[in-house]
């Protein structure tokens, strides 16, 4: 098994944009973002937003060509910045984030996708409220070990069978999003994208581990136990109805693919090893400085998910429904966000000189020091409505996007603009990519899920509120 040409067709375009762009960038550069505008920051928000409408509004279209539309916004960054400042700035800023950052992010994710995918948790149980708030509460905590998409995709299904003779199930896949694929990966930067890009830019590895545990453990506590309550009077009610025969009679579980969970453990020593291994060894590639630990590390994970497709077997990856075509469509969608938000972030760094100073200063207290609460609702904000994790970056940026003072310094505000990230990205089906799969799968299996606005119900009467509680507890 290999990966589908499209995902190779998408490596050998990003190849080729750096052989085109990148011939001159041989110096170090920055983009001169105290003199841009906000037109700037068109592209960026254009591809946001069919990101964010594309799927909903016209799904066959977006199905059949969304690449080429992330393409041609892409392009629309790149080519006027390198018109108005130069092959050389414009080719730089572009590669210095496709090299340094892109490539590492998608690896990972690529890896993570593809290893869970061999594992599968074949049989079933009876989903009691007890039972399935036992597996959401498992798969919260896989969610940061293997990811809100490996946890999302090895415990969906079995969420499902258990619950398949119930007449009201949709609640259920509804909690599994908001604590399995969001919630659940806000302590290490394998749980959910955007901390990994904070560790791409400097986080520690640990770091949401040891600042973030409070907060995990009062937002996901509240919402399981709010989903307790739910499934418990559901489940009573459903008691007086009459019963549906049950499609997946129970059977003894067994996990399968077990050959895969050393690759899993691979995966963290990795990036484990690119944390503490500072050999102080660089390479230039078309101009950007490449350090030896970062190359290391993907080239073994990206080893590892390879090994995963020789030593998997196939009809585990059948039965688990395994396809490439999400991960392909993550990879080119954010190939394009990170192509478009150059310019916005090099307009954030400007800081109070740049086109977003009021944005700066809706987040500054009047003292000059960081507006917590601020960060957190306007980070998740976002985040419900745009990716998680381009968000994350932009917040990053807005708050100096110098990893060792948010680290220290600034801890609140770097803990606050992660926790936004990550739980409001359960906020919306799109807030964060194994929603929609999550929607989908369940659709597909016969699950009457709501649509968006009715999601955004469920998300408005049960989130929020804790959110709000959250914010002003930790926050405020």
């Amino acid at each position: 098994m290999r990966p589908p040409t499209g995902k190779t067709a998408l490596l050998a375009s990003l190849f080729l944009l750096a052989t085109i762009v990148g011939a001159s960038a041989a110096e170090e550069h920055g983009l001169p973002g105290a003199a841009m505008s906000l037109w700037w920051g068109l592209p960026f928000a254009g591809l946001l937003l069919s990101i964010a409408t594309g799927p909903l509004l016209f799904h066959h279209v977006w199905e059949h060509h969304y690449g080429k539309i992330a393409a041609v916004w892409a392009a629309l960054a790149v080519v006027p910045l390198a018109i108005a400042f130069g092959m050389s700035l414009a080719s730089e800023a572009v590669l210095h984030t496709l090299l340094t950052e892109y490539m590492s992010f998608i690896i990972l994710l690529f890896a993570l996708y593809t290893i869970s995918g061999g594992i599968l948790v074949a049989g079933n149980i009876h989903g009691t409220p007890l039972v399935n708030a036992g597996l959401l509460l498992v798969g919260a905590m896989l969610a940061s070990v293997i990811g809100t998409t490996g946890a999302s995709m090895i415990l969906i299904r079995p969420m499902l069978r258990a619950n398949d003779n119930r007449p009201f199930n949709a609640h259920v896949v509804i909690f599994f999003i908001f604590l399995v694929s969001n919630i659940g990966g806000s302590l290490t930067p394998l749980g959910d994208p955007p901390l990994f890009v904070g560790f791409l830019r400097g986080v520690d590895f640990f770091w949401t581990t040891t600042n973030l545990w409070r907060e995990t453990l009062f937002t996901g506590g509240l919402v399981l136990l709010v989903f307790l309550a739910i499934d418990i009077v559901l489940h009573r009610r459903e008691g007086s109805a009459p019963k549906i025969k049950d499609p997946t009679p129970d059977t003894k579980v067994r996990i399968r693919g077990l050959a895969n969970l050393p690759l899993l453990a691979g995966v963290i020593g990795a990036i484990l090893l690119s944390a503490a291994w500072k050999p102080g060894v660089s390479f230039s590639v078309l101009g950007i400085s490449l350090e030896l630990q970062n190359l290391v590390r993907d080239a073994i994970i990206l080893a590892l998910a390879f090994l995963s497709l020789v030593v998997s077997y196939k009809s585990h990856r059948e039965a688990n429904g395994f396809t490439w075509g999400p991960i392909a469509e993550v990879a080119k969608l954010f190939a394009g966000i990170f192509i478009c938000i150059v310019p916005v972030i090099a307009i954030l760094r400007a800081g109070h000189d740049g086109a977003l100073a009021p944005l700066v200063a809706l987040v500054t207290s009047p003292t000059g020091q960081p507006n917590d609460l601020a960060y957190f609702w306007l980070t998740g904000g976002l985040s419900s409505f745009l990716d998680n994790a381009p968000t994350y970056l932009v917040f990053f940026e807005l708050a100096g996007g110098d990893a060792q003072r948010l680290m220290t310094e600034f801890a609140s505000t770097l803990a606050a603009v992660s926790a936004g990230a990550v739980f409001m990205g359960a906020n919306t089906y799109i807030g964060n990519a194994p929603n929609f799969m999550v929607y989908a799968i369940a659709r597909h299996r016969g699950v009457k899920m709501p649509g968006f606005f009715g999601y955004m119900a469920w998300s408005g009467a049960v989130l929020v509120p804790i959110f709000l509680i959250a914010g002003f507890l930790f926050f405020g």
